[in-house]
């Protein structure tokens, strides 16, 4: 008879998966650490302008500190939590806290990552309705999440703590968007922007959810689109990826044409597949080329300035990059979607201190 019952066969598990582990450990004691892939040389520009590779992340174990021999052996003994990992991410933004929320229409959720505090949760939608396409993102001023949902139509919007609040462009069940993808935020004049892709326009909404205004139709003048995606405020300009149109558009905020660039080809400072929409501290402006499978980076007046990446699965390299956020102390976030992780760099402007410290 067994007088031991389900706690000893719970601990002779345990004692067999410590000997397995120990002996793994003195197996790979000798062994060198995998050095990780080089990174690539800083990128220097003119005026003393400097970008460099910081790092990338994928899943929700870079979040979380190095993991207890206790905490691997009960893993071994009774399994390993579940991993959540990018699928097919898509855009990226930052909140006043510090986090990073990543759209993932691959794994129909948002993932949130706080290195700070090493923690990880997602958003998978409100309590009544899962996403079924979570494509733009952006947080207001009170790191309240705005969610757009390409196939659903319609605006989630969540509290800082990730508690569902209310829909935007559903009205008893009547869709207002036909497909919304990118957000933007005026937080001071407390705005929502909204491209509807689908509708060739650009929406102007009150936080609260109250549609203020619409600007543009199909076609290829100035004004018009021909499905427009991302969009992003630089200082008192609306800027808009015109996706068919090959080309990005400038507009006030409320909606007036001003200017336009870009042409269709597959050279740099050309646009053939402009995907995310950025803008640095200085005012210039970085598309993500998924054709190109590289950032390119214009000035003010169109200008291609430079441009960064290729083609491969490196440091520094994308497969398909799509979306494009750069934070207020200009660290640049590009979803590198095909290679399934988000690469870090970080942009210094004109008389911006360097990695060690001194002056460029």
């Amino acid at each position: 008879m067994n007088f031991l019952g389900s706690h000893g066969r719970r601990a002779r598990c345990l004692l067999a998966a410590w000997a397995l582990l120990s002996a793994g450990a003195a197996l790979g004691a000798g062994k060198p650490a995998a050095e990780p892939p080089p990174a690539p040389p800083p990128l220097l520009l003119d005026g003393g302008r400097r970008l460099e590779y910081r790092r990338s992340f994928s899943s929700e174990r870079e979040v979380k500190s190095k993991r207890s021999f206790w905490s691997k052996l009960v893993d071994f003994a009774i399994g390993a939590p579940e991993i959540h990992r990018m699928v097919r991410p898509f855009e990226v933004v930052t909140d006043s806290q510090g986090r990073i929320l990543v759209t993932d229409p691959g794994a129909l959720l948002v993932h949130i990552f706080d290195f700070g505090r090493q923690k990880y949760r997602k958003l998978e939608g409100s309590g009544k309705e899962a996403f079924k396409s979570p494509i733009g993102i952006a947080v207001d001023g009170e790191d309240n999440i705005y969610v757009s949902d390409s196939e659903l139509g319609k605006i989630f919007v969540f509290d800082k703590r990730g508690k569902f609040r209310r829909y935007i462009g559903s009205v008893k069940d009547e869709g207002i968007f036909k497909r919304p993808t990118g957000l933007a935020i005026d937080a001071a004049a407390r705005r929502l922007y909204i491209t509807d892709t689908l509708r060739d326009a650009v929406y102007i909404a009150a936080l609260d959810g109250t549609i203020l205004g619409h600007f543009g139709k199909r076609g290829d003048g100035d004004g018009e689109f021909n499905y427009p995606t991302e969009v992003v405020i630089r200082n008192d300009e609306l800027v808009v990826v015109d996706a068919m149109n090959f080309r990005v558009q400038i507009f006030d905020k409320e909606g007036k044409f001003r200017g336009k660039f870009g042409r269709v080809g597959a050279a740099m400072g050309q646009m053939f597949r402009a995907k995310g929409l950025a803008v640095d501290s200085e005012g210039d402006l970085y598309v993500a080329e998924a054709f190109r499978d590289s950032v390119q980076v214009f000035n003010r007046s169109g200008e291609l300035l430079y441009y960064f990446g290729q083609r491969g699965t490196g440091a520094g390299e994308f497969q398909l990059p799509a979306g494009v956020y750069i934070d207020r102390q200009d660290t640049v976030y590009v979803v590198d979607s095909f290679n399934r992780r988000v690469q870090v760099f970080q942009y210094f402007p004109a008389g911006a201190k360097s990695a060690n410290g001194g002056m460029r």
